[in-house]
């Protein structure tokens, strides 16, 4: 396939790599600003990895949507629904749009494919990439398995041949909804996994990922998905990666957060913290880690404290 991928940081430059090592024509786009497209365009390489001389570099966003037939977007989700609102009319009209990021937006609790229907319409063809792995794995080869899903399943049936590989195997989502709560909200539970190491308090880590699984089982249902996908490669199967892995953004951000120490790198999970609490309301359901990271980021209330309640509240059944 011919690919465009928009969005060239960590992620959505492995993906530019990882798709021409399994054969693909593909184009990496990123802003002419970008000090990362930059390097790109310097160096072909990030740190992380070295783009072969087959991959395009663009920095015409119009060019590069016109290339692909598949426009894959890896950008920050809470710049979704911008950064669709610059595209010329009709730009994804004869496109099949695959969303490589994990999030929701944090005002309306909106799913990134609604932000898509909502912005562009239903007529575009749109799929989601969600599940563990970290650009340092993979470019040593490590592989791992993630998720293909849409609302519309042949579309999931066409993509997973033709982008699974001995580096990353693919499984069948069948619960759109399921998987982008669920990815978007493991990223909330890595914050409060990092808190935990923070504190000095990674033990309880066992208690946070039984009890964030379930809290976040509990919202998929209400927001009419399956329960059980919460226990799938979206959501539970990522904690490797977001609760304990080093690499992980979220993870890092809470234990920097818990240390009173800066951090500058995107962490995703903060926004979606938010986007969480609105779900919680809008569904009725209690979530009370992902309530309790939200008080600690954005009420300014103590951490040792908030933790404690958490984990030491009354008991109830789960």
């Amino acid at each position: 396939m011919r690919i465009s991928v928009i969005g060239c940081g960590r992620w959505g430059s492995f993906i530019a790599w990882y798709l021409e090592h399994i054969g693909h024509s593909v184009l990496l786009y990123g802003r002419q600003e970008s000090a990362r497209m930059q390097a790109f365009l310097h160096t072909r390489t990030n740190g992380l990895l070295t783009l072969p001389s087959s991959v395009r570099l663009c920095t015409q966003l119009t060019q590069a949507l016109d290339w692909g037939e598949l426009i894959v977007l890896s950008i920050g989700v809470q710049n979704v629904r911008s950064f669709l609102r610059t595209l010329p009319p009709n730009a994804l009209s004869d496109k099949t749009l695959l969303l490589c990021m994990k999030g929701l937006e944090a005002a309306t609790g909106k799913r990134i494919t609604e932000i898509v229907e909502e912005e562009c319409g239903p007529s575009t063809p749109t799929a989601i990439w969600v599940g563990p792995g970290h650009v340092q794995d993979f470019v040593r080869h490590r592989p791992n398995c993630m998720v293909i899903d849409s609302a519309q399943p042949e579309l999931t049936a066409r993509l997973i041949p033709r982008l699974s590989s001995d580096l990353i195997r693919f499984y069948y989502g069948r619960d759109l909804i399921g998987n982008e709560i669920g990815a978007a909200a493991k990223n909330v539970i890595g914050i409060a996994a990092g808190m935990l190491d923070g504190l000095d308090r990674t033990s309880l880590k066992g208690a946070l990922m039984s009890r964030g699984t379930r809290e976040v089982s509990r919202l998929i249902a209400a927001a009419g998905g399956r329960a059980q996908t919460a226990y799938g490669l979206g959501h539970l199967g990522d904690y490797e990666a977001t609760v304990f892995s080093s690499f992980s953004h979220n993870r890092m951000f809470g234990e920097a957060f818990a240390r009173q120490q800066p951090y500058q790198a995107l962490a995703e999970g903060y926004p979606t913290a938010q986007a969480m609490v609105v779900l919680s309301q809008r569904y009725g359901v209690e979530l009370p880690i992902c309530q309790a990271v939200y008080e600690v980021l954005y009420q300014n209330k103590p951490l040792p404290s908030v933790l404690s309640n958490l984990f030491l509240r009354s008991l109830k059944e789960e």
